[in-house]
């Protein structure tokens, strides 16, 4: 296919891994734009829009593909086997989402183990029913052949853990301004009208949601924290000086604080902003400057009014943080296995 100039299109390819699938609506969320995306790309790869094989992807020659947006986590031997796939067939990769940039809701496995998981899906959970025992078997036969089914791994990795990768597109899902931003960025740079920025940059904005939300802020002093149903929060005042959890003194933004502008806490799934190597970290020490407290007890107190804090601090960047998982020291060192 050409386009006006007679010069062959350049071609987007677009994969899911491990993820619940947010981000595959995100990219039609640009809405009619998504005809400027078609008119300026042949889109060769989109499972979840359009029947493409994996076979059509083997077809192509290595780096024949200009742009790949993957979104997903990688967590079995299929997801690593289509991110090695699509790197070998793509120019430009792009950590497309929170599961593929930092391992987002899925990356939470990690702080459990594979063997643990099986044994509560499929013997311990109320509502398993399985008096035989059954577990998935990546090596089963049926009698017609072999029907192998990807293995799963013990520990959860980030797109960038697994294969390089040019450019990273932050949020649980992104916003459709910065997709359509990011593709058609693309297109101009392919032919020749414009440049993308350095590699391995995160597209969006540097600074935090903080800066974009516009309740007003003052001096912060928390003596408690309360769940969502425990206060009715005043709208116009910074939910973490009411006690709610907000993520956003240390969260990139790019979303337009729509959490916080409709009474819920920023959860922190646009990850760090600029200059910050660990999320959870980052959190941490900012939550801890500003609780109203001048001895352990007293933290201690505060803190068991925060529950779950490992969940709240890396509900989103546990697999790409400087912790990884539980029990490092005895982690996997290959893929995850």
């Amino acid at each position: 296919m050409s386009n006006q100039n007679g010069n062959t299109k350049p071609k987007l390819a677009l994969y899911w891994a491990s993820s619940c699938g947010g981000c595959e609506i995100s990219v039609l969320a640009i809405h009619e734009k998504i005809l400027d995306v078609a008119a300026a790309f042949d889109i060769v790869f989109w499972p979840c829009v359009m029947d493409f094989k994996v076979k059509d992807v083997e077809a192509l020659a290595d780096g024949e593909i200009d742009v790949c947006l993957f979104n997903g986590a990688i967590r079995n031997d299929e997801n690593a086997e289509m991110a090695h796939l699509l790197r070998r067939k793509s120019k430009i990769m792009v950590a497309y989402g929170s599961c593929s940039m930092e391992g987002c809701i899925p990356g939470l496995a990690n702080f459990t183990s594979r063997d643990a998981m099986m044994q509560f899906i499929y013997h311990n959970s109320p509502s398993t029913d399985n008096p035989d025992g059954v577990e998935p078997d990546p090596d089963w036969a049926f009698p017609e052949g072999p029907a192998p089914l990807p293995k799963f791994w013990n520990t959860v990795k980030t797109l960038d853990q697994v294969v390089p990768v040019e450019y990273y597109l932050p949020g649980c899902p992104p916003e459709a301004e910065w997709t359509e931003t990011l593709v058609m960025a693309a297109a101009a740079a392919l032919a020749g009208e414009g440049e993308l920025p350095p590699p391995g940059s995160v597209i969006g904005n540097k600074d935090t949601v903080c800066d974009e939300c516009p309740r007003t802020k003052n001096e912060k002093k928390i003596k408690r924290f309360y769940r969502p149903y425990e206060i009715v929060p005043d709208p116009d005042t910074c939910l973490l000086e009411q006690g709610i959890f907000c993520a956003g003194y240390a969260t990139r933004s790019g979303c337009g604080a729509l959490c916080p502008q409709v009474n819920m806490g920023c959860r922190g799934c646009y990850g760090p902003n600029e200059g910050v190597d660990d999320h959870g970290a980052r959190l941490i020490t900012g939550l801890a400057s500003v609780l109203d407290a001048k001895t352990d007890e007293e933290v201690d107190a505060i803190l068991d009014t925060l529950p779950d804090p490992a969940g709240y601090f890396y509900r989103f960047g546990l697999a790409h943080s400087m912790l990884h998982r539980t029990d490092v020291a005895h982690a996997p060192k290959r893929d995850g296995n």
